[in-house]
Order: structure tokens, then sequence, then C-alpha cells
């Protein structure tokens, strides 16, 4: 048995630290594998909106503040 003089860390701690560690390498995997399938097909992701979308968008504005009457 470890007896430096330090308190043992509860499991709870112990098991929250290695859930995290797990959570950041997934997603550093997962980036990594999304970067791979991207520059293999040639594609940018999100892709960039196109101008008739954001003119629609633009547009749309003032019908949602119109009230019934």
């Amino acid at each position: 048995m470890n007896n430096t003089g330090q308190p043992a860390r509860p499991l709870r701690e112990i098991e929250d630290e290695v859930l995290a560690e797990g959570q950041e390498w997934m997603r550093q995997r997962l980036q990594q594998k999304l970067q791979q399938e991207a520059d293999r097909s040639g594609r940018v992701f999100p892709p960039q909106p196109t101008p008739s979308l954001a003119r629609s968008r633009k547009n749309d504005a003032p019908a949602h503040r119109r009230r019934r009457r």
C-alpha cells in the first residue's frame, strides 16, 4: 500500500478524469477521420451558403414580424 501521506482520491474523481480523457481522445479521433474524409472528397464543411439562400432569409424576416389582427 502507498503510505506517502497523501489522502486517497475518491473513485468518482478518478472515473471523471478517465472519462474526460476518453472523450477528448474520441473527439480528436473523430476530427481526424472527418478531415481525412473531407480531404479525400475535396469538399469543405460546413458548406458555404449560396447567394440565393442568403437572399431568401433576408426577405423572410419581415413576414415573421407581422401580427394578425
